[in-house]
């Protein structure tokens, strides 16, 4: 009888398959996983965020060769936290953290250490959410690393306890409905949740050496390019500058009581610029000097280092020396919009940058990051305007050197209020309590389409209808576009009413909007009718009342 191959351990080739093996599986799935959404709005992004987070991490190790699990860990979840998009990708970049933590300074791990690792990533990704919703990806991913921790103490074949955790995710994730009302009366399962599901999976298939292929080829993540560009590498002049290298990196502690304040005062005479920011388990580390050594060389008294990075800053690109910036503003806004007449009025009443985003297409982390890092101000405060990238967001801001204040907005709607709320003469404390109040009064409605029959809090939608929402909340359903919004405009619109804004989508023809406003002025004479052209896909209105 042949002998069947086992794995006994993980190096750092067979992560990295691992790795893109699972980044396969998710694009692959990733319709599958979008069409899970609860909400039969067009919208429903999940599958497209995981993937992109995932594949975000593929390219990164598809560059870093090396055979240390633990290398590739830490590069993972370096690259799914900037990669991250949407709740889905931010929590996913948590269970990939947590990953590494566990498998930090491991050169290869057994069945034992990777099924740790897993639980590891679950805990991570707990604490990371304010206040955790059992019957999502959460409940799937601590389910499944419990049993693959139990199965890997009398089992030394990493795959076939993998397969057990594969077992155990799906009949977690058959419970999910079970959890949380919503997905039980839509009858579908959570969908972040199958998609950590999606991954785990992935991982088998290499580990059985069978990776999973990307079904279009054309899509395949493409090794990220850490080489600087021909003119990147040329010598320029060096600058007149004090201190040479920014030197950045990230301090794993290696016990919770480790003296970070010591560790500070170490180094804060070789250098300017210094920023040291103890965050639970994690330090982050900023500073121009001229010997990084030195201050790596304290860091690791604290604990392990990743995410190293130290730049020569006398020999930055030549476009930098010949175009100084010039001294950085106080204030700076940074808001996420889609649409070219909705991203228009966002730069009209003050943002610096419009990253274009919203729903379908969250921006991830780093699209976040590198536009409050542009932003040449001090304090950049950051409008997500949507409830699915505020995760991402905050990620941003614990990345960025600068002050980034992230302001919860959950609609365009609320962030064109707070955004009217700044006053450039006040502290950021004061701006951002003024934004926190201006979101509190505005109304935020919806006119959309559903891309499939469900039930939604006792309400029968059918494929093709006409959906008004308030809030998130599916309010009214039928079949006549005009009488839908309209009757959505009457339930927003209250005694304190006095402003009403409406931007119609690209699917709108103008025709259309100029008779909405019409009806509109003559039915609520006591308000200010204000009809934009916003460009939006999928939602054919997008409602504010004030």
């Amino acid at each position: 009888m042949e002998e069947i191959d086992i794995v006994t351990n993980i190096d750092g080739k067979l992560f990295s398959d691992m790795i893109i093996s699972a980044a396969n599986n998710v694009a692959n799935n990733k319709n599958e996983l979008n069409a899970l959404n609860v909400f039969p709005v067009p919208d429903g992004d999940t599958g497209t965020n995981m993937a992109l987070t995932v594949d975000a991490v593929a390219k990164e190790v598809l560059n870093y060769k090396s055979d240390s699990v633990g290398e590739i860990a830490q590069v993972a979840a370096s690259a799914s936290l900037r990669g991250a998009r949407g709740n889905s990708g931010v929590i996913l970049s948590q269970l990939f953290r947590g990953l590494a933590k566990e498998l930090k300074g491991v050169k290869t791990c057994d069945a034992k250490g990777f099924s740790q690792a897993l639980d590891s990533g679950a805990k991570t990704a707990y604490k990371a959410v304010m206040q955790p919703t059992e019957g999502t990806i959460l409940t799937v991913a601590r389910e499944s690393a419990m049993m693959a921790v139990e199965s890997s103490q009398s089992e030394r074949d990493i795959a076939s306890v993998l397969a057990k955790t594969i077992d155990e995710a799906k009949v977690s994730l058959n419970n999910t409905p079970n959890l949380l009302p919503a997905l039980k009366q839509a009858n579908v399962v959570d969908a972040g949740g199958k998609g950590w599901l999606v991954v785990l999976e992935g991982m088998y298939s290499a580990l059985t050496d069978a990776p999973v292929e990307r079904a279009d080829k054309t899509q395949q993540p493409a090794a990220s390019s850490s080489q600087p560009s021909a003119a990147a590498q040329e010598k320029v002049p060096p600058k007149n500058i004090k201190y040479g290298y920014c030197t950045e990196f990230l301090i794993e502690k290696s016990n919770p009581d480790a003296n970070v304040l010591r560790f500070r005062d170490s180094i804060k005479s070789k250098g300017d610029c210094m920023l040291v920011i103890d965050d639970d388990s994690i330090v982050k580390v900023h500073i121009h000097t001229n010997n990084p050594g030195y201050v790596i060389e304290q860091a690791l008294k604290v604990g392990g280092l990743i995410n190293i990075k130290i730049d020569n800053m006398r020999y930055q690109h030549q476009s930098i020396i010949e175009n100084t910036l010039p001294e950085p503003e106080e204030y700076a806004m940074v808001a996420v919009g889609v649409g070219e007449g909705i991203a228009q009025i966002l730069k009209d009443i003050g943002a610096k940058t419009v990253i274009e985003g919203g729903q379908t297409m969250n921006p991830s982390t780093q699209d976040i990051l590198d536009a409050a890092e542009g932003a040449n101000a001090k304090n950049v405060f950051v409008f997500p305007n949507n409830k699915n990238i505020i995760l991402a967001a905050e990620s941003a801001k614990e990345l960025c050197d600068k002050n980034i204040i992230v302001v919860p907005t959950k609609s365009i709607s609320q962030g064109i209020s707070a955004m009217l709320a700044f006053n450039p003469n006040v502290t950021p404390e004061q701006n951002f309590d003024a934004m926190s109040d201006a979101i509190k009064h505005v109304k935020s409605g919806s006119v959309t389409y559903a891309v499939r029959s469900t039930k939604v809090n006792d309400k029968k939608v059918s494929k093709g209808d006409i959906l008004g929402m308030l809030e998130n909340e599916i309010r009214l359903t039928g079949k006549n576009l005009k009488e839908i919004c309209f009757e959505l405009i009457g339930q927003m619109v209250d005694d304190d009413s006095s402003i009403i804004t409406v931007f119609y989508g690209k699917d709108v023809k103008k025709a259309d909007a100029d008779e909405m406003e019409r009806i509109l002025e003559n039915s609520f004479p006591d308000c200010d009718i204000v009809m934009k052209s916003g460009g939006q896909p999928l939602y054919y209105y997008i409602i504010s009342v004030e």
